[in-house]
Parts: C-alpha cells; sequence; structure tokens
C-alpha cells in the first residue's frame, strides 16, 4: 500500500514539474501581446532600407542597383520572417511541403 502512494505522489509530482517547466507551451498568449509584438518583416526591411539609401547618399551605388538590392532586400526579409514564424521559405501561400523532414 504504501508503495502504491509514493508511485502516486511521484507521478503527480512529476506531472506537475512538467505542467510548470511547460507553462509557456501550455496557456496562450493573449490577444494584446500578439498585437504589440513587433512585426519581424517591417522591421528587418527599414533596416536594410536604411542601409542602402545610406549607401546611395555616399554613391557607392547608383539608382538602379538600389532598386535591385531593394528587391532582394524584401525577398530576405520576407524568408526571414517566414522562418520565424515556422513557415516554409520560399513556397507561395497555401502551398504546403509534401514531405516532413
Amino acid at each position: 500500500m504504501a508503495a502504491r502512494v509514493a508511485a502516486l505522489a511521484v507521478a503527480v509530482l512529476t506531472a506537475g514539474a512538467l505542467a510548470f517547466i511547460h507553462r509557456d507551451d501550455l496557456i496562450a498568449p493573449k490577444a494584446a501581446e500578439i498585437e504589440a509584438a513587433p512585426d519581424p518583416f517591417h522591421g528587418c526591411v527599414a533596416v536594410r532600407s536604411a542601409e542602402i539609401e545610406k549607401m546611395l547618399a555616399e554613391k557607392s551605388i547608383d539608382a538602379q542597383r538600389a532598386d535591385i538590392f531593394r528587391a532582394r532586400a524584401e525577398a530576405i526579409c520576407r524568408a526571414e520572417a517566414d522562418k520565424a514564424a515556422g513557415k516554409v521559405p520560399g513556397l507561395p501561400p497555401g502551398l504546403t511541403p509534401t514531405q516532413k523532414f
């Protein structure tokens, strides 16, 4: 009888410890927290655009090359934001991969 009580106590303590460790995973974030989170895509584009404008002002690149850099920066930032969100970078919206790796 004492062994069963001890086993039950160990099981309860283990379940409690796991629930405490994973409390952030078990509790959904509030809507205000989700809205307050900065958008990684816009932050990345802002930083990269500032760098491109600086190069353009220093005349180290011309306007045509700056347009190319902006397009590439947007693609890079989109891929980084998708990766941070857990999406597969490079796939069109709505398309899911056929294999799990």
